[in-house]
């Protein structure tokens, strides 16, 4: 799909999130390698997204079957800073989203630190609602537990 901001989303490998979470400095204090998503994604249903602009990956998002509550974990995403405000991310949670959909999953659910308030906010104006929090160390590092439910009509 081309987002018309020369921007393309396509299905993805493994070994291009690692490679685009590496420049991401919001995962500068541990960075997933290729076993633990292979390891998440084994055996169930999960979809890997990548935006490319040119030759140049610049985000990514990925998700995968959990729980067996119909919904559908959107795991780990993120875009470059220098493409930052652009709407990447909104296009690969568009695209994530009507796959999520047509799949027939029934909610999407994420879960985020305090600390990264853009992707709370984020959440918040794409129609998730704060489900839980749980409690980690210092109040910024609580993970906050999010879900959308999707009306799959």
């Amino acid at each position: 799909m081309n987002t018309g901001a020369n921007v393309t989303i396509r299905c993805g490998t493994v070994a291009e999130c690692v490679a685009i979470s590496q420049l991401i400095p919001e995962f500068s204090d541990g960075i997933y390698d290729e076993k633990i998503y292979e390891t998440r994604l084994f055996n169930t249903k999960s979809l890997i997204l990548v935006a490319v602009a040119g030759d140049t990956l610049v985000g990514f998002k990925v998700g995968y079957k959990r729980d067996n509550d119909g919904s559908f974990y959107t795991w780990m995403g993120g875009v470059l800073p220098n493409y930052r405000k652009q709407s990447i991310a909104q296009q690969l949670a568009d695209a994530q989203e009507r796959w999520v959909k047509q799949e027939g999953f029934n909610a999407i659910v994420m879960k985020t630190r305090n600390r990264f308030k853009s992707m709370l906010l984020f959440a918040l104006k794409n129609g998730f609602n704060v489900e839980e929090v749980e409690q980690k160390g210092a109040i910024e590092d609580h993970r906050i537990i999010l879900r959308k439910k999707l009306n799959n009509k």
